[in-house]
């Protein structure tokens, strides 16, 4: 049984996309770290990327081959300053030069040594194989691929073999939660804490998951405050400043706590929650599209929702919320997540939108059913009728760039969400139909069914339907 922590479905990184822009990230410095092992790392003369199946076909929408590059640099996405990424990539172009690792410089021109290829590896859509071309003649390369959520593994490495450890409460299944809870009659949130605490101290667990809300804090906070046009060349317009701007009316906040308390002073009548609502998402994903920092959750394709859902508790539903609530709540949605990426994907390379806002949109309406004071089996019930109803959602974004329509797919998926939760709480468990058990394996066989011209090739769908000419 594979064991996945939360932090590993909550990861900080930067935008566009989790699979394309922070998976070949990692890749780049875990083929750092194998030449370093193998005592090779100083005796490459030449690096050469070559970049296959959905990597190639919308990389330079998601900007895989910049990830790669500042990868390459030894830059960490966590700690890498978004505003440097133009200035450090220009000055690499410029002078077709790379600080390998930040050690030594080597020739490296991106135009020619990061080569798109359209054919697909057999193991992965998303395949990126590293060669390095040694001083004594020889050459060293090895092929990963980008899984979905920033999870990389190596060739012939077996994906589900991420993490095996002894957990007191092991998980595979929601079957498997409800079980734990039921035995010691314990709230998800406490069962998934438990097992957390096999990695972690507590005190670590507060400090990272305090991290992880800050980011997605400052990403809605920096979303709402920033206008203009997204890059890419689809000119896609910034919505969110206006929205907030409405919204928010005259008050001037220099500060994410202050914008809080604001918000909360704002009107909440139904149209006002859901234009707040869509408004978090929107500046999330506005942020992830212009390669700003984000949280993975569980891809950057998907970021908006669980922010956007958490930031509603916060706000709308309960304003004595404390860090306790932001707590529970990222352990509830980790979890749900987890499940998902054990039984089926979270890689829309791999089983289409429905692998990203379907997952996102369910562990954010399981998490908020429990802090809304639902019991486990209705937190499960939640995060099925979430996923339910985003069953065969193709990924298709024009251009290759995560834009159109996933930007705005966030914000549905988000509303769908607190729908979703509203449902479960009025549903009794013993009267449920169909289990998420049931509902993540129809997704999976979905996913295997789905033409892969809908999983993020921009060959399918509104990808082809819609002109480039007319953005």
């Amino acid at each position: 049984m594979s064991s996945i922590s939360i932090f590993d479905m909550l990861k900080i990184g930067v935008g566009p996309s989790s699979s394309h822009t922070l998976g070949p990230w990692r890749a780049a410095e875990q083929w750092i770290h194998e030449l370093k092992d193998a005592h090779i790392f100083n005796n490459c003369i030449h690096i050469k990327v070559d970049l296959f199946g959905s990597l190639s076909l919308t990389g330079k929408g998601h900007a895989t081959d910049i990830a790669i590059i500042l990868g390459l640099t030894g830059a960490d996405p966590v700690t890498f300053d978004p505003d440097n990424i133009d200035a450090t990539i220009e000055l690499i172009k410029t002078f077709n030069r790379i600080n390998f690792n930040n050690e030594f410089s080597l020739d490296f021109n991106p135009e020619k040594d990061i080569v798109f290829h359209k054919e697909f590896l057999d193991f992965h859509p998303n395949g990126i194989t590293f060669t390095a071309k040694l001083n004594n003649g020889g050459t060293q390369t090895s092929t990963f691929y980008s899984i979905g959520g920033g999870f990389v593994i190596k060739e012939n490495q077996e994906p589900n073999n991420i993490e095996t450890i002894q957990l007191p409460y092991p998980i595979q299944s929601s079957k498997d939660l409800l079980k734990h809870c039921a035995q010691e009659n314990a709230t998800i949130s406490e069962i998934v804490l438990r097992n957390e605490k096999t990695w972690k101290t507590e005190e670590q667990i507060d400090a990272d998951i305090k991290l992880i809300w800050e980011t997605m804090l400052n990403a809605m906070f920096q979303g709402c405050h920033q206008q203009g046009v997204l890059p890419g060349g689809l000119n896609v317009k910034r919505r969110a400043f206006e929205i907030h701007k409405k919204l928010i009316g005259s008050a001037n906040c220099c500060d994410t706590k202050n914008w809080v308390k604001s918000i909360r002073n704002t009107e909440v009548k139904f149209r006002q929650i859901l234009k707040w609502v869509s408004c978090f998402a929107l500046s999330v994903n506005e942020v992830n599209a212009s390669l700003g920092r984000i949280v993975t959750a569980p891809t950057n394709g998907s970021a908006g929702v669980i922010p956007a859902v958490l930031m509603y508790y916060l706000v709308i539903e309960n304003h004595d919320a404390d860090f306790n609530h932001i707590k529970k709540f990222l352990l509830v949605a980790g979890e749900i997540g987890c499940i998902f990426k054990k039984n089926a994907t979270i890689s829309a390379a791999m089983g289409g939108c429905q692998a990203e806002i379907g997952v996102s949109s369910a562990m954010a309406a399981g998490a908020l059913t429990e802090l809304l004071g639902g019991t486990p089996q209705q937190v499960t019930i939640a995060a099925e009728i979430a996923m339910e109803h985003h069953l065969g959602l193709t990924c298709d974004p024009i251009g290759g760039l995560v834009q159109i329509p996933c930007i705005e797919r966030n914000s549905m998926g988000a509303i769908k969400a607190i729908h979703a939760a509203e449902l479960a709480l009025e549903t009794n468990p013993d009267s449920v139909k169909v289990t998420l058990d049931e509902v993540i394996k129809t997704m999976w066989e979905t996913a295997k069914d789905m033409n892969h011209k809908y999983k993020e090739t921009s060959e399918g769908g509104l990808a082809i339907a819609v002109s480039l000419a007319n953005c």
